[in-house]
């Protein structure tokens, strides 16, 4: 992964929250391998793993604290000392928002306002976190552009649009330096395979594996902005140490601006694997946006954000990194 810095920050310390999770380990990995004073992981380990982090015990700048966003106590002691927060820890996925919308309001928003507070009142010099793209809802026009947003689709992404608010409320009573990030479909490696909400791509590549049956929802032409987490690391990375104060108190949209079907993803995701297997359609998923495709050039403009892996190499990572996982777990067996 290059660098996405030019800053000494041997001395500045990081907080992570859900930094055992996917996306949050790799912002934990960047910062430890690019010198960073201290780096501290806050996760309560109920969708993150313990093995994302412990390859990095090597590193005595990690520190690791399990608990939970829920408590504000907890969060008040995470937040101590603390220069940068890049806030991770959510429920996320859109169907477990529409079975269970009360636990996801409490973690994304009552969590979210924890968090926000206690890093005010740690006087943190920077706070950025994880939105979403399902924050635009019905709004049928693409390329996405961050001014322009619809109707939410799912309670989870009621829960990320009231984080843009209380963050952009945060911002001007309090002055508090905050950029939320648009997450435009994030895959990589680390990604839970394992699960009822487990992601599309560790699903597929799982499945033509083991020859177990996979399923698309509808007739698989929808179109996702699929982003390689690399991508995410840089943006959270760029936005903590951001120089342009003009830059905070805004969202951006984090992808590579390009959009693929469901089906090409699946018939690619085969052939890298040289294997056939057929999938199964299913009906369409309550909650979903039907086509994602962002627009980059605000996230460009203002944090100098470029994606530095596009879809296809992203994948070939992702698969490869899925395939040794698999074929270690069956030769224990």
């Amino acid at each position: 992964m290059p660098a996405f810095h030019s800053k000494d920050i041997s001395k500045n310390s990081f907080l992570v929250t859900g930094g055992a999770g996917f996306i949050g380990s790799h912002i934990v990995e960047y910062l430890l391998k690019n010198g960073a004073g201290k780096v501290r992981v806050l996760d309560n380990l109920s969708t993150g793993f313990l093995r994302n982090i412990e390859m990095f015990a090597s590193f005595p700048q990690l520190e690791f604290i399990e608990g939970d966003i829920r408590d504000y106590e907890t969060c008040k002691k995470a937040c101590e000392g603390i220069d940068y927060v890049s806030h991770q820890a959510a429920l996320g996925s859109v169907p477990r928002s529409i079975s269970d919308p009360v636990t996801s309001n409490e973690v994304n928003v009552s969590g979210f306002v924890n968090m926000l507070t206690a890093a005010k009142d740690n006087k943190v010099k920077a706070f950025v976190y994880a939105s979403s793209s399902s924050v635009y809802g019905d709004e049928p026009n693409l390329p996405k552009r961050e001014e322009k947003v619809g109707n939410p689709l799912s309670p989870y992404a009621v829960t990320k649009k009231a984080n843009e608010l209380y963050a952009e409320v945060f911002s001007k009573l309090y002055g508090m330096k905050v950029i939320g990030y648009r997450y435009f479909n994030v895959f990589g490696p680390r990604q839970d395979p394992n699960g009822p909400y487990a992601a599309v791509i560790p699903l597929f590549v799982s499945g033509i594996l083991k020859q177990t049956p996979v399923y698309i929802n509808g007739d698989g032409e929808q179109t996702r902005d699929f982003t390689f987490v690399d991508n995410a690391v840089q943006a959270n990375v760029r936005g903590m140490l951001a120089d342009n104060d003009e830059a905070f108190g805004k969202v951006y949209n984090v992808a590579v601006g390009e959009n693929f079907s469901v089906n090409f993803l699946y018939t690619s995701i085969r052939e890298m694997l040289q294997m056939e297997h057929e999938p199964t359609h299913r009906e369409e998923r309550a909650g979903d946006i039907r086509n994602s495709l962002a627009d980059i050039s605000k996230a460009k403009e203002l944090l100098n954000y470029q994606p530095t892996l596009r879809f296809m190499d992203g994948l070939k990572n992702t698969v490869a990194f899925f395939k040794e996982m698999y074929l270690a777990e069956a030769a224990q067996k």
